[in-house]
């Protein structure tokens, strides 16, 4: 099938006006938000219905042509652009929203539903998704699926895999794996769908989810507390996990406080030039939790929290990322390790950077996980290295080099030194059984050629 009659055919599957050919109108689809990544897409195809996506799948099956899915283009990783030629599969018209189940605590939506719609969604019935972190309003219920995502409330409900009770995903070969039933008790065999989440896209489209809701607190307190150092913030975990409404523990370095605060225009709510890490802790209940969390904190240097003013420790949260990238183009890790080990690996890291004329460190995270996004400005042309060194650094500690993230393109190559050959032999035996012709996001997560 020649290029002209791929597109002629995609056309026919999902319409003239959602498959985007000119350069202009692709070029949204073809860079990631940091504008790190980028590649030239065949076309971009936009599918409405499941229907739609097995005929897209089809049909670059039959050409023999690659296909990248992209739902929010949130990532971070190079995994939702394409590489060179592939064809863009943009789920977002795959937005049902299907009325609340009320007695299962349950909701089945399409897989390019935003988290904040799900959200308002839920909270319409009464109800919460637990799921949360700053790019809600773009990232799409099947990406966050396909990346495993996590956020800020994964110490009180897991990762996006804790909320999946089913999934409906497209084969290579264009066939429908359907389990939406959301039964919390089965027992025949394996749950297939459990292989698409955090298979990056690889094994399959994610269509459509079944997922857990949660009840929404509509009491909160928040508090930003002074730490002399990451180990000092560390030790502050068995407290705060006795505390039954405890929602989420964020860490800010100083640095990471200083750069969103300045983007936003605002002082820092907390002045302490002597503080080695800022912790941002939330809680939230059917009742006022503020009494709990103040016994907690105690006699810490810190404050208290609450209405306008916890908003405003969520917006400068939410922006730390924005922040960074408007001072320039970061190399960015994203990695966990055991929280005992949580310190050592930042004096590794600043002990790597140090040696950068102009580098600039930044890191802020999810403290109870050990995850912290590590951002450095000012160090392009030292990218290899400081990646080679931290990624090892987070091996050797016994972490992960992607607890958020992802692997994407961005990583690939650390995928054998992390998981071990055995492990790796079983990934590429899963992905040659469903896509032997390495039709989905070639590149990503596996390296088979």
């Amino acid at each position: 099938m020649t290029a002209d009659s791929l597109v002629a055919t995609l056309r026919q599957a999902v319409g003239d006006s959602h498959v985007l050919t000119d350069d202009d109108l692709r070029a949204g689809y073809e860079t990631d938000w940091l504008n790190k990544y980028h590649g030239t897409a065949r076309c971009v195809v936009r599918p409405g219905t499941v229907d739609e996506v097995v005929a897209v799948v089809k049909a670059c099956a039959a050409a023999d042509a690659s296909i990248v899915p992209q739902g929010g283009n949130t990532g971070l990783v190079g995994g939702s652009v394409p590489r060179g030629g592939e064809v863009v599969l943009r789920t977002r018209r795959l937005d049902r929203l299907d009325p609340v189940d009320l007695r299962a605590l349950q909701v089945t939506v399409g897989a390019g539903v935003t988290i904040e719609a799900l959200q308002q969604h839920a909270r319409a019935a009464g109800l919460d998704f637990a799921v949360d972190w700053g790019a809600r309003a773009s990232a799409t219920v099947g990406g966050a699926v396909s990346t495993n995502a996590g956020g800020s409330r994964v110490v009180r409900f897991g990762t996006m895999r804790a909320q999946v009770m089913g999934l409906q995903a497209v084969l290579a070969d264009g066939s429908v794996v359907t389990h939406l039933s959301g039964l919390p008790k089965e027992t025949a065999g394996p749950q297939l769908h459990h292989l698409f989440i955090g298979s990056e896209g690889t094994l399959g489209i994610v269509t459509a989810a079944r997922l857990r809701l949660v009840p929404w607190y509509r009491q909160t307190a928040a508090a930003l507390v002074a730490c002399e150092s990451v180990a000092d913030a560390v030790s502050l975990l068995p407290a705060l996990r006795s505390l039954p409404s405890l929602d989420a523990v964020e860490l800010l370095m100083p640095e990471a406080l200083h750069v969103a605060c300045e983007y936003l225009g605002i002082s820092p709510p907390l002045h302490d030039d002597f503080a080695g890490a800022f912790v941002m802790v939330d809680c939230a209940a059917h009742t006022d939790p503020t009494a709990d969390l103040a016994g907690v904190v105690g006699d810490r240097r810190g404050v208290m929290a609450l209405g306008p003013q916890r908003d405003q420790l969520y917006r400068i949260r939410d922006h730390v990322t924005i922040a960074i990238g408007a001072k320039g183009v970061p190399v960015k890790l994203d990695v966990a390790v055991p929280v005992d080990r949580l310190d050592e690996l930042l004096q590794r890291v600043r002990a790597v950077v140090a040696p950068i004329d102009g580098a600039e460190l930044i890191v802020f995270g999810h403290l109870a996980e050990g995850n912290v996004h590590i951002n450095v400005l000012g160090a392009l042309d030292h990218a290899a290295a400081f990646t080679d060194a931290v990624l090892q650094t987070a091996i050797d500690l016994g972490g992960t080099i992607s607890a958020e993230h992802g692997i994407g393109v961005a990583k690939v190559h650390w995928m054998e030194r992390l998981k071990g050959p055995a492990s790796m032999h079983a990934m590429a035996a899963v992905k040659q059984a469903l896509d032997p012709q390495e039709l989905l996001n070639p590149g990503v997560l596996h390296c088979l050629r």
